[in-house]
């Protein structure tokens, strides 16, 4: 199989909403092949994920309404990133605004995609421990729902039907795993 990536031959913003752009990219494959794809633009600005714990089989988990799926969803501590922030700041600044938490240590988990195939939407994801009270103001509509969930009872939190992000139970699986390792 060759591994030289298709040459993009063009690209063009065919439509733009407040938040999103929609890409037509004309691109050649090493075979010789023409395909147009369609994609989502990549926002300029990265996003960031948070897995805060509590203590080692203590999570902290929000309840926020997920206008994709117009119903209310268990998730993680996420957002951008602001202006000159790294992941770092990103991470502690949104757990503090989502969750009323600060971190003292943060380890990188992954730097994860949602679908490769049509979008380049990124998010890092954050391993916070070491927390301490600490709250900011967010820019949420409503005040999130903050629920502590044991990583020991972890496949019960995933049975619901309010928890379907996909990233989210990665990282939850994920950080179960470095646990069970450590």
């Amino acid at each position: 199989m060759d591994d030289r990536k298709p040459e993009i031959i063009d690209t063009r913003l065919i439509a733009r909403s407040r938040l999103f752009g929609i890409e037509e990219m004309h691109l050649r494959f090493s075979n010789g092949e023409e395909r147009t794809y369609e994609r989502l633009r990549t926002p300029p600005i990265a996003g960031v994920m948070c897995v805060p714990l509590l203590d080692r089989d203590t999570v902290v988990l929000i309840r926020e309404y997920g206008a994709g799926v117009e119903d209310y969803q268990i998730t993680l501590p996420k957002g951008a990133y602001e202006h000159g922030e790294d992941w770092r700041d990103a991470a502690n600044r949104e757990l503090k605004e989502e969750a009323g938490y600060g971190a003292r240590k943060l380890t990188l988990l992954k730097r994860m995609t949602l679908s490769p195939g049509y979008m380049g939407h990124a998010i890092t994801v954050a391993l916070a421990e070491d927390l301490y009270e600490e709250k900011l103001p967010g820019d949420e509509p409503e005040p999130l729902e903050v629920i502590t969930w044991k990583l020991s009872d972890l496949d019960r939190l995933l049975e619901r039907e309010d928890v379907t992000e996909a990233r989210v139970i990665a990282a939850l699986l994920m950080t179960r795993r470095i646990l069970e390792t450590r």
